[in-house]
């Protein structure tokens, strides 16, 4: 599970000790998955002992019949946490004065009272860019479950699309996509919440679902994703609900063509900043570029939104097995919004979308 890599870092940067603390970080070295709350819940490794999960009581049966096969140690809630961890760390470790921290997750409450605990060590080291690094190219294994995950984000797709009605709200669509997802597929966790955008309201990116009411010859936006074995789905796709206007077509044709041309523009040896210029060229060149208003892409994994970000200014080659997002937008203040999205990995022959679902506008027959 990559801890042996994380303990080479170790020794290669110094550092003694490893506190991570983010979840979905424990849950991509041990494969154990929980949501602490409020407790304490943390993955310390050393570069040359046996690291340990720390984890309420509550837990710990749980954490041991995971994939984890490492030791486990809990606490109660009346028991000090800081304590506990403080103890077993001074048994395994001689040296424990250099420790790596995630800057980008642990809070400075926890992070003062661990420190409290060795007043004598440094703790300014990061190792979240190394980690970030780490899960950048993803496994056979991790491909398949973001497969996995995209399938049921196609089968998403058909509910919301067979849902649209005339006065409809976008939360009713939303909460039927979310209740098939559940009761036909098992899937218990959205990536994200489920995002539908009927007229102007899809103008706004992340405006989630509200009471608006689908109305005809309207563009209804689709956001969505699922966990599906730990791992997330993303996908965006815009239909029409009756007939379209000429403007609506030409937005959503240059649109689709900055999609595609960007699909086939990413293999391995292009840069970041570069793909991201592929889909933004197309749509300025079309006079709405003012109108794509964030980045091209961003990576997937264990988390719905990764590293690497495909935007300008990010001079990273793309190489096989990064995974990421391809998702142009259009978005016109008080007339309509268009996103095509797919999820996919970078494969030596290009780039393999995680979704199927056609991108040919589609167009809904009005329904009462």
């Amino acid at each position: 599970m990559n801890l042996d890599k994380l303990q080479q870092w170790l020794q290669d940067s110094g550092n003694d000790v490893a506190f991570i603390s983010n979840p979905i970080t424990i849950s991509y070295f041990t494969g154990y998955s929980m949501d602490p709350h409020e407790r304490i819940f943390a993955l310390v490794v050393f570069k040359d002992a046996e690291p340990f999960v720390f984890c309420p009581a509550l837990n710990v049966e749980e954490a041991k019949d995971s994939e984890w096969d490492g030791d486990v140690i809990g606490y109660l809630d009346s028991e000090d946490p800081w304590g506990i961890i403080a103890d077993n760390v001074r048994k395994r470790a001689k040296e424990h004065h250099n420790w790596a921290i995630e800057k980008d997750d642990l809070s400075v409450a926890h992070y003062q009272r661990l420190r409290g605990e060795f007043a004598n060590s440094s703790f300014t080291n990061d190792v979240s860019p190394f980690i970030e690094k780490l899960r950048l190219y993803k496994t056979p294994e991790e491909i398949k479950k973001l497969q996995g995950a995209g399938a049921e984000a196609d089968f998403a797709f058909k509910i919301g699309f067979d849902a649209i009605r005339t006065g409809v709200t976008e939360k009713s669509i939303a909460g039927q996509i979310d209740y098939q997802l559940k009761i036909q597929k098992g899937v218990m966790h959205e990536s994200f919440e489920t995002i539908v955008q009927a007229g102007k309201n899809a103008a706004n990116p992340h405006l989630g679902p509200t009471m608006n009411q689908v109305q005809p010859n309207e563009l209804v936006l689709f956001d969505l994703g699922t966990m599906h074995d730990g791992y997330a789905s993303d996908s965006s796709r815009t239909v029409a609900y009756g007939t379209p206007s000429d403007k609506q077509r030409e937005i959503y044709e240059v649109d689709r063509e900055a999609q595609q041309a960007a699909i086939e523009a990413a293999k391995p040896g292009i840069t970041a900043e570069e793909l991201d210029s592929v889909a933004r060229d197309i749509i300025t060149k079309a006079g709405y570029g003012e109108y794509f208003i964030h980045r091209l892409g961003h990576g997937i994994g264990k988390n719905v939104h990764e590293y690497p970000s495909i935007v300008q200014g990010n001079d990273l080659v793309l190489e096989e097995g990064m995974c990421f997002s391809i998702e142009p937008g259009i978005y016109i203040p008080g007339f309509a919004g268009v996103r095509i999205e797919d999820c996919g990995v970078v494969t030596k022959d290009g780039f393999k979308p995680f979704t199927h679902t056609d991108k040919d506008l589609k167009i809904l027959p009005l329904k009462d």
